[in-house]
């Protein structure tokens, strides 16, 4: 490099090279490691990283500024490893992708993401692969009757969307574990700081980074933290692909990393493969959000209890969904589940119905009208014409959406301005069904 320096070498060559030689320094913040690939300093280096995963080599397949953010999450979820992804939707494909073959087949509530609910019901069978939902997903029996032979997974979110209904997780990981297979729980609108689902005996946690873990709507990415807890004895023979060797004559995932061995292949073998790579960018904002989780998801909660509580109370309202109210089916079970916080994510649902819904989103101003959850910022999204505008009256409402229901996020601002923003979108609702009982009177 110091030839470059001194101007020995041409103009062209200098451009490149020069400066390339970074100094060491230890920087308090995580950097960002905006790079490709990354060098190697021998041979042996080389192949220690392609032969044993050692170090660095391509972004596709590890970066620094990743890794330390893995690092982070895998420990607050109190897994042994995690994989970041490039978006929430890959975490899940990539999870359960790891997970089955052609012929295999999934068991999920039926209370989930509508992007998680058409990979089971659209994209999946196109490879051979089934899955079938259960509703009430506190009830192992209901769980426990889905399984078939060729069942490789289970899948749930903590917190449900939209009726707010929360996964007995200790009791459907203790029927996953029956029967050797693993429990994915989705843990987006719960995150963390609320519950960890491993402490409770699931197998692997998923989440949408880009909500409560990014937490300012900037970045994209998803995670998979595995438990480190695959048993070879139990599940092995569901699962070859951890337990035979890839060549003939090479060591299995297992038998060369035990109980890690499924977190290994997820790590080395899909999410490479697959290619939903996240930019070292999305994980340095995923970092800086993750450090601030618990104050954001304590205010968010306290915030979004007073406002179900308030909503509970007004006329315009005919329901609140939050398991944070003593009235919800659930409540015992948040109480039993949830620590610091019951999150900030419910849906209410309006008496004048769709009329009264558009009137609401329309008027209100502090409160975004988008398709996200999980910001710092209070959101507002009408599900009937949005995320569930696809499913059938009868399914919207066995799913607690109604012509009227709207989802909330509620964010960090102080709860008098969130209450005055409702208030304002209530009183618009009121006049909008007033309108509609004139106008059908007339």
């Amino acid at each position: 490099m110091s030839a470059f320096a001194a101007g020995e070498s041409g103009f062209s060559t200098r451009q490149v090279h020069v400066g390339s030689a970074v100094p060491e320094a230890s920087p308090r913040a995580l950097p960002i490691h905006f790079s490709a690939g990354f060098t190697f300093e021998s041979l042996d280096e080389a192949e220690a990283h392609f032969g044993g995963g050692q170090g660095f080599g391509y972004s596709r397949t590890g970066n620094p500024t990743v890794a330390a953010v893995e690092k982070r999450l895998a420990s607050l979820e109190s897994g042994s490893d995690a994989v970041l992804l490039a978006s929430g939707q890959a975490a899940v494909v990539v999870a359960l992708l790891g997970l089955i073959d052609a012929g295999g087949h999934i068991v999920s509530s039926n209370h989930i993401y509508e992007g998680t609910r058409g990979l089971l019901t659209q994209n999946l069978p196109r490879a051979g692969v089934t899955s079938d939902f259960v509703d009430d997903v506190a009830d192992p029996d209901a769980w426990r009757a889905a399984i078939r032979p060729n069942t490789r997974a289970l899948f749930a979110e903590s917190i449900s969307n939209a009726r707010n209904d929360i996964l007995d997780i200790a009791a459907i990981s203790a029927v996953a574990d029956e029967h050797g297979i693993p429990l994915i729980v989705d843990n987006t609108f719960a995150t963390p700081y609320l519950v960890r689902p491993i402490e409770h005996g699931a197998a692997v946690v998923v989440h949408s980074a880009s909500k409560f873990l990014s937490g300012h709507g900037t970045a994209l990415g998803g995670v998979i933290v595995d438990s480190g807890r695959f048993d070879a004895a139990r599940a092995g023979d569901r699962f070859p692909h951890l337990t035979e060797p890839a060549a003939p004559g090479a060591p299995s995932l297992w038998e060369l990393h035990g109980p890690r061995a499924r977190a290994v292949y997820l790590r080395d073998s899909e999410a490479p493969r697959l290619g939903p790579t996240p930019s070292a960018l999305n994980a340095f904002f995923i970092g800086q959000g993750i450090e601030t989780l618990s104050l954001r998801v304590e205010r968010q909660s306290q915030n979004a209890l007073a406002v179900a509580r308030w909503l509970d109370e007004r006329p315009e309202v005919a329901s609140v969904d939050y398991v944070g109210l003593d009235a919800h089916p659930h409540h015992a079970l948040g109480e039993r589940y949830l620590r610091g916080g019951s999150g900030s994510v419910f849906t209410f649902t309006l008496t004048g119905g769709r009329e009264a819904a558009a009137a609401f989103v329309e008027a209100v101003e502090l409160f975004a009208h988008m398709a996200h959850l999980g910001d710092t910022r209070s959101l507002v999204l009408h599900p009937a014409s949005t995320s569930h505008v696809f499913r059938t009256i009868p399914e919207r409402e066995a799913l607690g959406v109604f012509p009227g229901t709207l989802r909330v996020s509620i964010g960090i601002e102080d709860v008098s301005d969130i209450l005055a923003d409702l208030d304002r979108g209530l009183a618009a609702a009121r006049a909008a069904t007033s309108d509609a009982r004139e106008g059908a009177l007339a």
